[in-house]
């Protein structure tokens, strides 16, 4: 079941309905058999894989809560990584190494006979892989007790709103929500309803009116011209942003719907000034994850700089195979991570976070960092979105060529620029609050029409042709 669908809206408004009629548990088992109904739509066959994960990680947790002796904890934690990991492993990767293995003896002049399978990944897998190891770590460094009651412990795995794309939740912030009985809030809600008003108009007519343009270029670049690469690179920057910024926000809105606050996963990332900064502002949830799980026990900055540095580069890399079972990712991980490096070398900047309210007097040099940052980060695109490496170096020699030549034309779709050029107008008018319809300083009156406006935009500007999440398929 898609968010995008007339049938989520109904799904949802009944689930709502019937949340607020319940008491507290009660409300968590609806959201159980909800959110099982709700993955179990696309493919009812991987429910038995989850609950197998799932089920492992609470009873490892249960242990860890009785259990003293260090080693024994340690392997307990173990036995929980290597059954999520062996999972997403086989149904995820075990194609691209078994293949990569076999290009490389063949290139050696070694036969070798490996089979490859024919396997759907299920849905999700890597999001809700992260998020129940996030629980097991945290019971083992004893920050979190284990919990008890399966139903509280699975609302926190399959909760149907962020299990097919995040964002990931830590079990410090998130579990404890499902421990609490929920109050309806009339504010809360109303936000909700606006949060998730602007993720279905980022997705529904930005992205995927890009989505076209950007698939009749990348789809066989040996055919398409550099100049129209240009320009499809681009529109894949802001259609990647809209559709996964516009899954969580329709996500974290509908959250707030039943009083439980996720964490915030995008922050107007194209407004960076550098891609450290970048990192801080994309897809937060995971960078927390890489960070707590996987950067600082590797030592983070804490060590020498040589080291901190190869710190940086195992985080990026991880998180480009994270991504995709493809060497093009794993490009796109290093090419961050190189970047990050060289911001860091180059800077004097302490890479804390700030607001984007800009002192007078700078806006020039700031603007330019600005745009250097989204040009390096439109660079790495081309990796993300390339069918192979093979058409990744394509697009780059075309791009090239064109921009050395200066053969640049318009877009054939120039609405696309206009709806960009709206997103970032209302994004930056909503730049101070926690999504971009949060604090719009107008009257009502103004406000309303906004809204109007965004519910006809979708009705009319949304393209016929269905267009899956970009995300659904990591």
């Amino acid at each position: 079941m898609s968010f995008t669908t007339p049938v989520f809206l109904v799904f949802l408004a009944l689930v709502y309905w019937l949340y607020w009629r319940l008491k507290f548990r009660g409300q968590n088992l609806l959201i159980f058999l909800a959110s099982l109904f709700f993955y179990g739509w696309w493919d009812w066959r991987f429910l038995g894989l989850l609950f197998f994960t799932a089920t492992v990680d609470y009873g490892v947790a249960l242990t860890l809560g009785k259990t003293e002796a260090q080693p024994r904890r340690k392997f307990l934690l173990l036995i929980s990584i290597l059954s999520n990991l062996t999972v997403l492993g086989f149904f995820k990767y075990y194609n691209f190494f078994a293949s990569s293995l076999l290009e490389g003896m063949k290139t050696l002049g070694m036969g070798m006979d490996l089979p490859l399978l024919h396997v759907i990944l299920p849905l999700g897998i890597s999001f809700y892989t992260f998020q129940a190891l996030s629980y097991t770590i945290d019971v083992y460094r004893r920050e979190l007790p284990p919990v008890r009651h399966y139903i509280q412990y699975m609302c926190f795995i399959t909760f149907f709103p962020h299990m097919v794309a995040g964002p990931i939740q830590q079990a410090t912030h998130f579990l404890i929500q499902f421990q609490k009985p929920r109050q309806f809030k009339w504010d809360e809600s109303v936000d909700g309803c606006r949060q998730m008003l602007w993720g279905f108009f980022k997705k529904m007519v930005v992205a995927d009116t890009l989505a076209k343009y950007v698939e009749l270029a990348y789809g066989n670049p040996a055919t398409a011209t550099g100049s129209d690469l240009l320009w499809a690179t681009y529109f894949f920057a802001f259609q990647i942003y809209c559709d996964f910024s516009g899954y969580t926000d329709i996500a974290i809105g509908c959250a707030k719907l039943f009083d439980f606050q996720m964490s915030r996963n995008f922050a107007y990332p194209y407004f960076s000034e550098s891609i450290p900064e970048f990192w801080r502002r994309w897809h937060i949830a995971l960078s927390n994850w890489f960070r707590r799980y996987l950067y600082i026990p590797l030592g983070g900055n804490r060590v020498g700089k040589g080291r901190w540095y190869l710190n940086i580069m195992i985080v990026f890399l991880v998180s480009g195979l994270w991504h995709g079972a493809n060497w093009t990712f794993l490009i796109w991980g290093g090419l961050h991570g190189i970047f990050f490096i060289l911001f860091t070398i180059f800077t004097s900047s302490t890479m804390e976070p700030r607001g984007m309210q800009f002192p007078s007097g700078q806006w020039g040099w700031r603007i330019l960092k600005v745009l250097l940052t989204f040009h390096l980060v439109c660079f790495s695109w081309i990796f993300f979105r390339a069918g192979s490496l093979y058409d990744a170096l394509v697009v780059v020699q075309k791009i090239a060529t064109a921009l050395g030549s200066l053969q640049i034309h318009k877009p054939s779709v120039t609405k696309g620029l206009g709806w960009i050029a709206l997103l970032l107008v209302v994004e930056w008018i909503g730049r101070n609050g926690a999504h971009a319809l949060a604090r719009i300083p107008f009257p009502t009156p103004v406000r309303w029409t906004v809204y109007y406006a965004l519910v006809l935009g979708i009705i009319f500007a949304t393209p016929l042709t269905y267009i899956p999440f970009i995300y659904f398929q990591f």
